[in-house]
């Protein structure tokens, strides 16, 4: 079966009676370029265990299955089941399970389905609104995972991957960088989609750091700070910092005079370094 061919694609659906759900950001991924790509990039072998989020009609899912010793798939909507049935019903080192992978517990997953595999990775087409959320949830679950390579918004993407100290940057750049390397590999139009979105998007790999390159004391307290500094941007981080944190704005003033940051300086212009140091004075 051609799952890049819209036709064969539209008559699958129908045959299932299946529609795109717009409240689940189902733009299903059908580019016979791009797929491939994504697959490859993993570097993945017969050793390899592979998570897919939200494999959609399964067009990835059979390229990760291609590459990979293991993939399992996790899907929420469970209408798309008798469709992943017949779309990939070639693939024997798949399997499919169902739910939410903000709820999963994903740890027990990865015990219990890659037991034999010697490395872990994440592949996804993410839906543009929970891109976020279910990357922190990856590396914030501290999972024995080593890279995540996931299809996302290109403004997204540009953010997740920039630069900190940068215009682009933002708190969830620090978070990022906190826990792996990041780097857009390359650029999808939105034809690529069924049905198309109004947005670009970007492939980025995210590759886990196998030590910790920053020496943060009280993590919990170092993202607060990094946060409440991104959570009013046309201000001072000073100033950002001070009205979110609720913190006596003189004594955020002291610390920042003693780092010698100037006190008119944005959350995006903040170092790693430098949100570290201002976290553990404060």
């Amino acid at each position: 079966m051609n799952l890049y061919d819209y036709n064969t694609i539209k008559r699958v659906l129908a045959k299932h009676g299946f529609t795109f759900s717009k409240a689940l950001g189902q733009n299903f991924l059908i580019d016979a370029d791009v797929c491939p790509q994504m697959a490859d990039s993993l570097n993945a072998d017969e050793n390899t265990g592979v998570i897919e989020v939200g494999p959609g009609i399964g067009v990835l899912t059979k390229e990760l299955c291609r590459v990979a010793g293991k993939v399992v798939a996790i899907e929420l909507d469970k209408r798309l089941f008798p469709v992943l049935d017949e779309t990939l019903s070639a693939c024997d080192n798949l399997e499919i399970i169902s739910g939410d992978v903000m709820k999963i517990d994903l740890k027990k997953l990865i015990e219990e389905k890659f037991s034999d595999c010697t490395s872990v990775k994440v592949c996804a087409n993410l839906p543009y609104y929970i891109t976020s959320p279910v990357i922190m949830t990856l590396l914030e679950s501290e999972l024995p995972i080593d890279q995540i390579v996931v299809m996302v918004q290109k403004e997204a993407g540009e953010r997740l991957c920039a630069e900190v100290g940068t215009r682009d940057a933002g708190a969830v750049t620090i978070a990022v960088h906190y826990y792996a390397e990041s780097e857009i590999l390359f650029g999808v139009g939105r034809e690529s989609f069924m049905p198309s979105p109004k947005v670009d998007s970007v492939v980025i790999r995210l590759s886990l750091r196998k030590e910790k390159k920053f020496e943060v004391k009280d993590r919990k307290k170092f993202f607060t700070v990094v946060k409440c500094a991104f959570s009013q941007r046309r201000k001072t981080a000073l100033n950002s910092i001070s009205n979110t944190m609720g913190a006596d704005k003189n004594k955020i003033g002291s610390v920042f005079s003693d780092l010698g940051i100037e006190a008119n300086t944005r959350a995006e212009k903040l170092t790693m370094e430098d949100f570290i140091h201002i976290a553990e004075r404060i």
